[in-house]
């Protein structure tokens, strides 16, 4: 009798580990990505919710996505891939491979990509060519230069934010890159969000 409780017991419990596993999943999946030039800052948009803002950096040589610019494209895109789970945070990449190297932050005369790569792909016109472009959201070692546009066209981000990010978003979530304030299009996206539930309802 005891140990058939014991094994109610615990199927119930592995029941609802399975349960609780498959929720945090579902949880994430719609969590999507909102990049401000203007204020070279992120945000993790979720559910009509901001969950997480970083500093970042978009391109020095302004806003495109001609070949050869080194610009940041701008619109809706979509996370394409995600290279380099579980390496060391200033793990060093090179042609998407880890070399082994590993830099601290602020490392003096390295500029490399580090930590995590998420591959974008556009979703428009004006930003199609961002996967053959190689425009990613990546790890950066010169964390002190967060906030200004000082990239090669991506977007970078301190190695502890970028895995954050990599770890909350899947592959396909969107990311929008727009030359707004943030608050601006925080309240573009809470006021879309409104319109589509009255439109549902």
């Amino acid at each position: 009798m005891r140990s058939s409780r014991i094994g109610l017991l615990v199927a119930v419990a592995a029941f609802f580990f399975i349960w609780n596993a498959g929720a945090s999943l579902a949880q994430g999946s719609d969590v999507s990505v909102i990049v401000s030039v203007a204020d070279q800052k992120m945000v993790l948009w979720q559910g009509g919710v901001e969950v997480a803002r970083f500093p970042i950096s978009t391109s020095r040589f302004g806003l495109g996505d001609k070949f050869n610019s080194f610009a940041t494209p701008l619109g809706a895109l979509q996370v394409a891939e995600k290279i380099g789970d579980s390496v060391r945070e200033g793990t060093v990449f090179k042609e998407r491979r880890p070399t082994g190297e590993v830099l601290q932050p602020n490392a003096p005369g390295r500029d490399p990509i580090v930590t995590r790569i998420i591959w974008l792909r556009g979703l428009e016109p004006q930003n199609a060519n961002s996967y053959k472009r190689f425009i990613y959201i990546h790890g950066t070692p010169v964390e002190k230069q967060l906030g200004t546009p000082v990239s090669w066209g991506c977007i970078r981000m301190a190695s502890k934010d970028v895995v954050k990010v990599f770890e909350t978003i899947d592959v396909g979530a969107r990311v929008e890159i727009l030359n707004k304030p943030l608050k601006v299009l925080l309240k573009e996206h809470s006021a879309a969000l409104e319109l589509a539930k009255n439109t549902r309802g």
